[in-house]
């Protein structure tokens, strides 16, 4: 009988002594929560399956507009058996303007007759169990157990986390699925989920991608960012004239 290849997990390395690169990392996230402590899952969601719901909804989607179509959604399919036994088509045209909306509607009815078959209707707690219903990736699962259940199992590394992430000089990677154990292994685990708020949240405000605001980054002294000093001159140059 052949082995099956194990399902590649993002898992850290042993934890160590702190060495120079986990104090950066340190200092670099202290800053942070000190400039925006208002930083939070920007998803409104009142239960964790709400919150995953929402969340499969927020692919290639702003979180603004998945908070504009989620009341009525919830609404009308406030759990997992509702969601299950939902018309592709109703279900469709609530959710058209987050984009894909079909393979979206596939994901959302698959993984609630999931959840209500297999768990009850309870979103499961831990990575495993909910990278096994469909149309939910460890970033989405990490999110969920993350934030509905204050479990730091992973770091949810969505594209304002790689950014900044590469430009602060904590990781030299562009894969997420490399990304991820790179910053396990240098952030307590205590830390991991306020690691993607604060990572996120900094890069929607200040460390946009075509235009950061490097001129007032709270980190701006340990940035590792190639273009800063340019991006803080020409900032203070608009401001002077």
């Amino acid at each position: 009988m052949k082995r099956t290849q194990a399902k590649r997990k993002a898992r850290p390395r042993a934890r160590r002594p702190p060495n120079a690169t986990d104090i950066a990392a340190a200092r670099i996230l202290d800053l942070l929560e000190t400039a925006h402590p208002e930083a939070e899952c920007a998803l409104h969601h009142k239960n964790p399956f709400e919150l995953l719901t929402a969340t499969i909804l927020s692919a290639q989607c702003t979180d603004r507009r998945v908070n504009e179509v989620t009341p009525a959604l919830f609404a009308r399919y406030p759990d997992a058996a509702s969601l299950a036994g939902a018309h592709t088509a109703t279900l469709e045209s609530l959710i058209r303007s987050t984009g894909f909306f079909r393979a979206k509607a596939k994901s959302l009815i698959g993984c609630a007759k999931a959840l209500h078959k297999e768990h009850g209707g309870i979103v499961p707690r831990t990575i495993d169990e909910l990278v096994k219903l469909p149309g939910i990736g460890r970033k989405t699962a990490n999110v969920v157990i993350g934030h509905a259940y204050g479990v730091n199992e992973g770091i949810a590394v969505d594209t304002h986390v790689r950014r900044v992430a590469n430009r602060l000089g904590l990781v030299r990677e562009e894969d997420p699925v490399k990304i991820e154990p790179q910053l396990m292994a240098i952030i307590p685990r205590e830390r991991w989920t306020r690691t993607t708020d604060l990572l996120i949240f900094h890069g929607r405000k200040i460390c946009h991608a075509q235009r950061p605001a490097c001129g007032r980054c709270p980190v701006f002294a340990q940035c590792a960012f190639d273009g800063k000093q340019a991006r803080a001159l020409a900032a203070a140059s608009e401001a002077r004239a």
